[in-house]
């Protein structure tokens, strides 16, 4: 049996990353106060320096973080848009239905009275 392995994509990036609690633990501590030190994340985390730069470099390979030299320490800001793009091509489409049914049932609605 031959099986096929396609190289990872953004998707997948993003996917694997938003997988682990830790990691969205972060992204949520970067959406409440953006540029954020390794030392400040790391303070709000019961793991080890290392552990948090492990999170924080899964985070940057999948773009939902993006880090800035600012003198001797580096910024770690959220980038959201990733998370978006997997909105549109994941969970729009599959709304879509449904907000056309209930845009039609209320044109239906209005209709009446």
């Amino acid at each position: 049996m031959v099986t096929y392995h396609r190289p990872m994509t953004d998707d997948d990036r993003v996917f694997k990353a938003l997988a682990d609690p830790t990691r969205r633990f972060l992204l949520d501590q970067l959406f409440e106060r953006d540029g954020r030190t390794l030392t400040e994340l790391e303070s709000v985390l019961d793991m080890t320096r290392f552990g948090v730069m492990k999170h924080l470099r899964v985070l940057e390979e999948a773009n939902l973080i993006v880090t800035r030299r600012s003198g001797r320490e580096k910024l770690h800001f959220l980038n959201p848009v990733p998370i978006r793009l997997i909105h549109d091509r994941w969970i729009d489409k599959f709304t879509e239905r449904r907000i056309a049914a209930l845009t039609d049932l209320k044109r239906e609605l209005e209709d009446r009275s």
